[in-house]
């Protein structure tokens, strides 16, 4: 590791032309977005006040669960329909013309067809669960569903690493030699318990960087792409290792588990109680008829994006929390604005967006902010506080 005591931060240079195209990579990413998001709005309120949803699920004579069974199958279709369009423009067009992408027209298909079966899986399942416990407890079901919800999030934490993930890329561990060795030494000195780091083989499908610490229990481990480790030094490396092994010193992942868990509690509770006082007038029967399942979505889309950038706002700040843990440890300012500096260029990611754009809109915080950050560090370290 390189010693920053004496030395000043140098100044980080970022390509003039990479960030040109990444204002206009994520300006278009948000006109897209929102385009999908106001389609899809459109199509709920149609079927919600055009009376629509009614004439569907006359066609529904089945017993409840299959019925909702049938009609979330029926809404997926006309959903990945009317947003086709988008979703191949911005998933599959924009990253190869950017350069951020390099799979085929017949790769991306096969990627988002695994992922659209996994979440017709995992859609299908919530929602007869829902309507069980609907009927259950008319009263009480939205705290039922809580509960679910909070569990498959549990679940699906502890298989993230080791089925989700190596569905879209090939992983191995990190092979043995001086840089694993250098980052259990680091892992050591943050007394962190990882199970391991691995690789994944990001590099045959784009041109992307990335790291995250991911699991739960024995399927803990941080992940690194194999674009950082051919194209990164390994202080720089070793920075983010750092950053991951931050938010295991933390406990972000309880932290962020807890912020989720809370905000899915209140946007749960908000839509029974709104859902409940204008299903009847809307003539949509009750909360338990199929009829009213557009509703339930659009009302709990509309209060979960309210959350949003409360959500976003606190994991900002553990995201910088987590940053403070890397200089603390490495010591080495230097290599963290480096890697700052290269992870935006290659990432096309928007160094400095307008400020309303990061506080709505943005997880993490902007490179400025990041780098501002780095360069408080090594002042005070020059200082001796």
């Amino acid at each position: 590791m390189i010693d920053s005591n004496n030395k000043s931060l140098p100044q980080p240079v970022l390509d003039p032309e990479r960030q040109q195209q990444a204002r206009e990579y994520a300006r278009t990413g948000r006109y897209l977005s929102f385009a999908e998001m106001v389609a899809v709005g459109i199509l709920l309120v149609l079927l919600v006040f055009g009376g629509f949803s009614e004439r569907l699920t006359g066609y529904l004579n089945l017993p409840v669960i299959p019925a909702a069974i049938l009609y979330f199958l029926i809404l997926v279709a006309a959903y990945r329909l009317l947003t086709a369009p988008i979703s191949y423009y911005r998933g599959y067009v924009l990253p190869r013309r950017y350069g951020l992408s390099k799979q085929s027209l017949s790769g991306w298909l096969g990627d988002l067809i695994k992922t659209g079966v996994l979440m017709l899986i995992l859609g299908t399942f919530i929602i007869a669960a829902i309507y069980w416990l609907i009927d259950i407890s008319l009263q009480n079901w939205w705290l039922l569903v809580w509960v679910l919800l909070v569990f498959v999030s549990l679940i699906l934490s502890i298989l993230l690493p080791v089925i989700l993930v190596p569905l879209f890329y090939k992983t191995k561990p990190l092979e043995d030699g001086t840089l694993k060795e250098g980052f259990r030494q680091l892992a050591e000195k943050a007394d962190a318990d990882i199970k391991g780091i691995y690789t994944l083989d990001f590099s045959s499908k784009g041109t992307t960087a990335n790291a995250a610490i991911m699991g739960l229990g024995k399927t803990k481990r941080i992940a690194l792409s194999d674009t950082l480790l051919q194209n990164y030094s390994t202080e720089e490396i070793e920075v983010i290792i750092a950053h991951e092994l931050g938010h295991q010193k933390n406990r972000d992942f309880i932290r962020i588990f807890l912020l989720q868990a809370a905000i899915l509690f209140i946007c749960l509770w908000l839509t029974c109680i709104i859902t409940t006082a204008v299903v009847e007038p809307l003539g949509l029967g009750g909360v338990d008829n199929i009829v009213a399942l557009p509703l339930l979505a659009l009302v709990f889309s509309v209060v979960n994006i309210m959350f949003m950038p409360f959500s976003n706002t606190c994991i900002r700040y553990f995201e910088k929390a987590a940053d403070s843990y890397a200089l603390q440890l490495t010591e080495n300012p230097q290599a963290f604005v480096s890697m700052m500096t290269r992870l935006t260029d290659q990432n096309l990611a928007e160094a400095g967006p307008g400020r309303w754009v990061e506080l709505l809109l943005h997880d993490h915080p902007s490179y400025h902010s990041r780098l501002a950050h780095a360069m408080k560090f090594s002042e005070l370290k020059q200082s001796g506080k």
